[in-house]
């Protein structure tokens, strides 16, 4: 179990890490955005910035920038982390997954219906989509805060439905909240696709060609009103999972090469600065040997993981989190409270419902050491749904108004979901009983 463990104990660490990161973005854009600064730091994300070519051009807000152009190696994460599940980890196994996948399910329908029927008539119907996902950094972060008292099941649990979540959240995107398709762009990228599908199946990937037809494919999504993220998802399930070495032959060529190291070490001064040719070519031999030694999902992730918690995420979040707390006639008072109600209680109920029901017929069981106490705090944890939902708003909305309704909704939701799902996992962690309700 340790192979699996030691993994899920690293994501679960820098998930962690960067969820206090994200949390101290979110409030430096609220205190800016309501601060004598406001103008400045709002009207900064509308600057357009310009990538110019020949026979091209790309220009866009800074804002768009982000949301379109960083979120979209955001996504490309989320597609890696949802092709490995599926192929090798917690959802490998239809037993395991069962439960996430119902819970996941549940997570997403009772929010969405739930905001329709609060907000039937009113304006900003168009944001169903919002109270949908959940925000996997923040609430593990908050399921981290009490330590060993929550058991490893528990955060398996919320990491599988959370990702499942998160495919929910790509195909809402993809099907509902894209608008004026140019299919010519849409098949010649999908065509790209299938390309380097085709490729992978036989064993011919490399990075440098897949990293060109990813740029491309991207620009052609954004160029064809599906939205421009949905090209990491699919540029990520084209990555192959198989290894090109095993750590045996590691081990063997990479012993050969740092022996050869050491002897070139061995010949010359020691306090020398400069590393002669051979010692430089070693250094080149072992990263070729080390990149091949990993699957290129497994490379990738390594690789991005850190960029995206501590970089992409928190500055999406110090771009979109700043609203103006404002309850004149101009904020949507009735969208904003139907978004915070919706993440709050349709994501529990959806959650903890579906789950509990899966359990009694026995289409599913409780995670090891988990109790039903347990299952309803981080079903509550469900409702702190930040980025996705963020993310979600800026495509449901055009109007200020709604945007900065609908912002002050996931902010408020997310605070009392993550804050009485902290409560309840404090007062479970007493409970010894896996079957206690």
């Amino acid at each position: 179990m340790k192979f699996i463990k030691e993994p899920i104990n690293r994501f679960i660490k820098l998930e962690t890490s960067s969820s206090i990161i994200l949390f101290t973005a979110s409030i430096a854009a609220l205190v800016l955005a309501n601060s004598s600064l406001s103008e400045s730091f709002l009207g900064f994300w509308k600057n357009y910035v310009t990538i110019s070519l020949p026979g091209f051009e790309l220009s866009k807000p800074v804002l768009k920038w982000i949301n379109d152009g960083l979120m979209a190696i955001f996504f490309f994460l989320i597609g890696l982390e949802i092709k490995r599940e599926i192929l090798i980890g917690e959802l490998s196994d239809i037993k395991k997954a069962s439960l996430p996948i119902l819970a996941a399910l549940g997570g997403m329908i009772f929010p969405a219906l739930l905001f329709v029927a609060l907000n039937k008539g009113n304006a900003g119907m168009e944001g169903w989509g919002i109270p949908m996902a959940t925000d996997i950094a923040f609430s593990l972060g908050i399921l981290t805060l009490l330590g060993k008292r929550v058991p490893v099941g528990l955060k398996v649990f919320l990491m599988a439905f959370a990702i499942i979540d998160d495919l929910g959240a790509v195909l809402v995107i993809a099907f509902f909240y894209s608008s004026k398709l140019i299919w010519a762009n849409i098949a010649i990228g999908l065509a790209i696709v299938v390309a380097l599908a085709i490729l992978t199946r036989f064993k011919l990937y490399t990075k440098y060609l897949y990293f060109i037809a990813g740029a491309i494919v991207w620009v052609l999504f954004l160029k064809s009103g599906i939205h421009s993220t949905i090209a990491g998802v699919l540029m990520a399930l084209t990555i192959p999972i198989d290894r090109h070495i095993n750590t045996n032959i590691f081990y063997e060529k990479g012993k050969e090469i740092l022996d050869g190291f050491k002897q070139e070490c061995d010949n010359q001064d020691e306090n020398k600065t400069i590393l002669n040719h051979h010692q430089l070519n070693a250094i080149d031999q072992m990263e070729e040997l080390t990149e091949k030694t990993a699957s290129p999902i497994q490379f990738l992730e390594h690789r991005l993981h850190g960029w995206v918690a501590f970089i992409i995420l928190p500055l999406f979040a110090f771009a979109n989190a700043g609203v103006v707390f404002s309850f004149s006639g101009d904020t949507n008072t009735t969208l904003a409270s139907n978004i915070a109600f919706s993440l709050v209680i349709g994501k529990f109920v959806g959650i903890f419902l579906v789950s509990f029901i899966a359990i009694k017929f026995k289409l599913s069981e409780l995670p090891k050491n988990v109790n039903y106490m347990n299952l309803a705090g981080v079903s509550m944890l469900g409702g702190l749904g930040f980025t996705m939902a963020l993310f979600i708003n800026n495509l449901a909305f055009s109007d200020e108004i709604l945007i900065n309704s609908a912002k002050m909704g996931i902010l408020l939701g997310s605070f009392v979901a993550g804050l009485a799902g902290y409560v309840l996992l404090r007062i479970s962690a007493g409970k010894k009983n896996p079957s206690a309700i």
